[in-house]
């Protein structure tokens, strides 16, 4: 009984601070008003079901469940002078980079500070290109955060340089599971997605695990992968699993919703992200233009089908503003660690046993012979050196 009063007093607790009226939450979870008084005066104890339910649908009022944030950017500068693109615009100090003598996208050389990766090419067109993946994005946090900047300072700064935008990704993150990606494929399918592209794409991957099916990843891609705006929704959780080894239910996002923009997609993203400094505003512009999940209903034009309930929660309708989301992540070790984990572990146990059964030191005499060369000094180097010493 005790349990149950706690839970009920909690429950009332976070509605009032989420700012929830109980008649709209009765109304969301299915149940009278009256009936739902009576849960939060511990009146009646409601069943697991129904509190699993009341539990979700006040959850979609939590500010923090949802988040949006840069995952992924490339931009070129009209400029070969790379050492000024990594101190005047990342502000990072070129002696802390590592150079190496390849690069991608028909760049020649690159520069980079863990995940923070600066290319530049022998051909002037091509100039000097900033590639940030999701890791580079959050430990680009880290130094902005240390040197008293932010994105929009970074994007400014960008422009005073010319530069062009050609590829942002910004991630709209769905912590408890508030859209259903099987049902959004399913939608799709059943024409109950009004969407000006013209290709959808469901992918669904698995493993099994402990002797059966377990965890299928679901993906859905909207608009061609080939255009300059497409989405790719996915499960986060899924894929965090596959690969950091994260248990499903220990993730902290549950659902990822991915709007990836190239070339004057990106830039007027940029644009409009620089004007109005207004992220949810700049995001859910682009989703709406482009798609909109509906309830089918008979005999009514397709054109009139009611918006997805779920899906109007989602662009807006009723839950709390959205904000730029940072997660700063100092340069770590941890990826390596996890592949020496993963990949090179059970290897080195198997050599460190026959070694026992030998009788030999075969193993740590081949670790105290190896050299580190230049690039894994400089590695050492970021890895070990303060914030402080890394920025300009």
């Amino acid at each position: 009984m005790d349990k149950e009063k706690a839970w009920h007093e909690a429950l009332r607790e976070r509605r009032l601070i989420y700012g929830v009226r109980q008649r709209d939450l009765a109304e969301m979870v299915g149940i009278t008003n009256d009936y739902y008084s009576r849960i939060e005066l511990g009146k009646r104890i409601p069943s697991q079901d129904l509190q699993n339910t009341i539990e979700f649908e006040l959850e979609k009022f939590n500010p923090e469940v949802i988040e949006i944030l840069f995952d992924y950017m490339r931009v070129r500068f009209p400029t070969q002078d790379a050492r000024h693109v990594v101190e005047s615009i990342l502000g990072i100090k070129m002696k802390r980079m590592i150079h190496e003598d390849y690069a991608f996208y028909g760049y020649n050389e690159q520069f980079y500070f863990g995940d923070i990766v600066v290319m530049l090419a022998v051909d002037e067109k091509k100039g000097t290109l900033i590639e940030l993946k999701g890791k580079g994005c959050r430990q680009f946090e880290h130094i902005l955060q240390a040197q008293c900047r932010d994105w929009y300072t970074f994007l400014n700064d960008c422009q005073k340089e010319n530069a062009v935008f050609k590829r942002i990704d910004i991630a709209v993150n769905d912590k408890v599971g508030i859209l259903s990606i099987p049902e959004l494929t399913r939608k799709c399918q059943q024409e109950e997605c009004i969407t000006i592209f013209h290709t959808f794409e469901g992918h669904q991957s698995g493993e099994f695990l402990r002797g059966e099916k377990f965890g299928m990843g679901n993906t859905l891609y909207i608009g061609s992968k080939k255009s300059e705006v497409y989405f790719c929704v996915y499960e986060k959780d899924y894929e965090q699993y596959k690969k950091n080894g994260i248990e499903i239910e220990d993730a902290t996002v549950k659902n990822r919703f991915e709007i990836r923009l190239k070339s004057d997609r990106a830039q007027h993203a940029v644009w409009d992200l620089l004007e109005f400094r207004d992220v949810e505003k700049t995001v859910f512009e682009i989703i709406n233009r482009y798609v909109r999940f509906v309830d089918k209903a008979e005999g009514v034009d397709r054109s009139e089908w009611d918006t997805n309930k779920q899906w109007l929660w989602f662009i807006g309708d009723g839950r709390g503003e959205l904000r730029l989301t940072t997660k700063p992540e100092p340069y770590s070790f941890e990826r390596s660690m996890y592949w020496l984990r993963h990949q090179v572990a059970p290897t080195l146990k198997m050599a460190l046993v026959l070694d026992s059964i030998r009788e030999t030191d075969l193993v740590n005499d081949m670790i105290r012979n190896t050299q580190l060369k230049g690039r894994h000094e400089k590695i050492l180097e970021q890895q070990s050196l303060p914030v402080e010493e890394v920025i300009i």
